[in-house]
Order: C-alpha cells, then structure tokens, then sequence
C-alpha cells in the first residue's frame, strides 16, 4: 500500500509538473529528433571531409601510425598522463581536506572565524584557476625558491587546490543547509554542542547528499590540470603538443588525447556511482536515528516508521 501511495504520489507530481505529451506532440517530438540527428551526422560529415581532404591531409594511415609505436606512448602520452594524474590526485586530496574543513568553518558558531572563512571562500572563487597558478608559480620562484620540475608542478596544484576547495566548500554549506532542521534539533536534545552535532550528525548525511556534485568537481579538477601546460608543466595535453609537433598529426593526436580524457572521467564517475550507492545503501553511511532513542522515543519511532517507507518505494 505505501508503494502504491508513493507510485500514485509520484504520478501526481508528475502531472503537475510536466503534461503528459498527445499523439501530436509525440510525432513532433520524434520529427525533431530524426531531424537534429540528421543534421549533426551532415555537420560530422562535412567535418570529416574537410579533414579528408588532400591539402589538409590528416585522416590518413600515415597520421594514425605514431599511436602504433610504443616509443610515442613511452616518450610523450605516458609521461603526460602521470603528470596530469599526480597533479589531479595531490590537488583532489587538498581541495577536499580544505574544503571541508573550509565549509565548517563557515557553519561555525564563531563569528571570526566565519568571517574569516568566508573571505577567504568568496575571494580564491572569483579568481581564475589560471591565473592562481601564475601567481603560485612566480611566488614559488621570488620567495619559496623553488626550482626544477617541482616549480610547475607547485604552481599548478595551488591553483587547483585554492580555487576547487572554495567551491566544495560550498558545496559542503549547501549540503548541511539541505539537511531538515530536525537533525540539528535531535543533536542539541542528547546534549551536543553545535560543533559536535556538525561533525557527527550534519557533515556526515551532507557528504552522502552532495556526493553527486562533488563528484563533478572533481572531474572538472582533472580536466583544469590541462591549463597547467601554460607554466610549462607537463602534463598530458602539452606532450600530446609535442608528439604532434614532432609527428605533424594534429588532429588525430587531439582526438587520442580526447578519447584518453572521456575514459579517465567515465572510469571516475563510474567510482563515484559505486561510492554512493554504497553510502546511501546504509552500509558505511551514518543514520542518526540511534542517536535519539535515549533522548525522545516517539522521535525515533517516527524517524524509524520513515526509514522503513523510504526502504519500501525503493
């Protein structure tokens, strides 16, 4: 009964919030459908045409060849896929550290240390990744002294992490934001204080919550290390530059390098999914349920009542 009252609810909801397409409607989606595939085959078409072409010369077999030679995997892709991925990895473990830590700074009861905070947040975000970098990189050079292959990759990893661990900062304040006011409530009942019940209660369902977003973030993490090639570190898309200057096969080394990136990000989503399957399935995650039992019966009667509908319309 409470699945068919949950299917019913949702038809409802559904109803109110998108009509349900006629005959006509489905026709004329179909039309614009076949119609906007046909023109992005043509656009593919004439794309691949105009590479085709003699004067342009850059779809042959001879173009393709350097990818079936170890020695440019060797020299050039692997060198750059490391670097792109110890960049990503150093600057994903920051950005989250100091994101969270950021984002509870701003929940904070404290008012300096809020205000502080979100200075802080509201400044790195307005500022572009690339130019972070610059300035990492040239205070590394006047004032850390910094030299060699660390120097780039220095300057490439403060950008990222500055700018990234701003924004899952917010994602972190939306995230408890998010979360029912009775959550905060059930901490003070059982005699928390505000910093324990963020801790233990807030932050905890938060993550679960903003997995998704965070998720993203980290996507576009690894896809901004690629700007790092501008303080000439080398990464990924710049050997893909220098096989193609030295090949002469632009094209099909951009779209290598192309197919390279969508795997990484596919294989990283996919991690992701699995992760937050596994949070929201209750096996690692923390409910907060338990907590109030002692403190006030009925509440988690009723939370626990809720728990077993929402495991139910699943």
């Amino acid at each position: 009964m409470v699945a068919q009252a949950g299917g019913a609810a949702m038809s409802a909801g559904a109803s109110v919030l998108f009509d349900a397409p006629g005959p006509k409607a489905i026709v004329r989606y179909r039309i614009i459908a076949v119609v906007g595939t046909l023109l992005l085959l043509a656009g593919l078409a004439l794309v691949l045409k105009g590479l085709a072409n003699p004067d342009n010369n850059q779809l042959t077999a001879e173009k393709w060849s350097p990818f079936l030679e170890w020695s440019s995997w060797k020299s050039y892709l692997i060198p750059g896929l490391i670097g792109t991925l110890k960049a990503a990895v150093i600057s994903v473990v920051l950005a989250i550290i100091a994101g969270i830590l950021l984002g509870m700074g701003r929940l904070s009861e404290i008012l300096v240390l809020r205000v502080v905070c979100g200075a802080f947040v509201e400044f790195f975000r307005a500022i572009p990744v690339l130019m972070m970098m610059f300035f990492a990189y040239f205070f590394g050079i006047f004032v850390l002294h910094i030299s060699g292959t660390a120097l780039p990759l220095f300057g490439a990893v403060v950008g990222l992490t500055f700018y990234n661990s701003c924004v899952i900062a917010e994602l972190v304040r939306s995230g408890v934001h998010s979360l029912p006011r009775g959550q905060r409530e059930a901490g003070y009942a059982i005699g928390m204080t505000g910093s324990q019940t963020l801790r233990t209660i807030l932050l905890p369902q938060a993550v679960t919550a903003m997995l998704p977003s965070i998720v993203s973030q980290l996507v576009v993490i690894l896809k901004d290390s690629a700007l790092a090639y501008n303080i000439t570190y080398l990464e990924l898309l710049r050997q893909g530059q220098n096989l193609a200057t030295y090949k002469g096969n632009l094209i099909p080394t951009l779209i290598v390098l192309a197919a390279i990136y969508i795997i990484i990000n596919w294989a990283l989503t996919r991690v992701a999914q699995a992760v937050e399957a596994r949070l929201r399935s209750g096996r690692r995650g923390i409910r907060p349920g338990p907590l109030n039992v002692g403190a006030n019966p009925a509440l988690a009667a009723e939370e626990q009542e809720q728990a077993a509908a929402t495991e139910t319309l699943r």
